[in-house]
């Protein structure tokens, strides 16, 4: 029955993840906050369980948008690999800096950065094109931020990537791609944080490593990946603006919990 339900998990995750165009991970971690306490696992590190495992399952959906992304020809290496040097030290940094915060104060936060998304699904909130892309140092600091920010809260960095890509105007299809390529820098740095991070504790179920719970992992991974390609054909054929509402109204009511009911 456990593992009927991450897979079910990952069916829901992947086929939100596509109709709504974003990284699962922000419909993973509070699906698993829920489940892990309904289930009694995790105790009060059950938030950076959630957050270190959504990360370890990013690693393998962003595989699999890289290899669409790349045969399309839309990904520009160079400018990946610039961000990538800071994301590798900022999703490292993440980690640690999560494994620091409280269970309470980490939902908070993620309350905090759930409402922040729905205002800009509500709004259309998007930066403008105008500046241009900044020398190579600035690019990997930028990318230290995104990658440090993204390990907090288990995503996989699209949601900040873009707008920063887009805002040094670059054409949204090559921002994207990029952004794709940078969620497996993030994925995996991010989860070997929580990993190494969560091996200090003893608390942990034994079907942990770290702070990834491994029986969830397996579940949401193998299910999300053709529920993701589900979504995105099922997001075709709906109303793009009513996916968007729907989807604010999803954040901001996950946003109310973690906010006013941590814990």
């Amino acid at each position: 029955m456990t593992w009927l339900m991450y897979l079910a998990l990952g069916a829901f995750a992947g086929t939100l993840a596509g109709l709504f165009g974003v990284g699962g991970g922000l419909i993973i971690v509070p699906v698993l906050i829920i489940s892990f306490k309904l289930q009694g696992i995790g105790g009060d590190l059950v938030t950076h369980m959630a957050v270190g495992t959504s990360l370890a399952t990013i690693m393998f959906t962003s595989l699999s948008s890289i290899h669409t992304h790349h045969g399309r020809k839309a990904i520009d290496w160079k400018l990946a690999a610039m961000l990538s040097v800071g994301i590798i030290v900022g999703a490292w940094l993440g980690g640690y800096t999560a494994d620091k915060l409280s269970g309470p104060l980490l939902q908070r936060l993620i309350g905090l950065f759930a409402w922040l998304m729905a205002a800009q699904m509500l709004f259309s909130l998007a930066p403008q094109g105008g500046a241009q892309l900044p020398g190579k140092p600035v690019q990997a600091a930028v990318g230290g931020v995104i990658g440090w920010a993204s390990g907090i809260f288990g995503i996989g960095g699209g949601s900040l990537t873009v707008p920063f890509l887009t805002w040094c105007s670059v054409p949204i299809q090559r921002a994207v791609a990029v952004s794709a390529v940078c969620g497996f820098p993030i994925a995996l740095v991010g989860a070997l944080s929580y990993v190494v991070h969560g091996m200090e504790h003893d608390s942990l179920p034994s079907e942990a490593w770290g702070y990834v719970y491994l029986p969830a992992l397996l579940g949401v991974s193998v299910a999300s990946m053709p529920f993701a390609r589900f979504g995105a054909i099922l997001a075709h054929k709906l109303s793009a603006l009513a996916l968007k509402r729907a989807f604010a109204v999803f954040l901001i009511i996950v946003g109310a919990k973690f906010l006013l009911f941590p814990g």
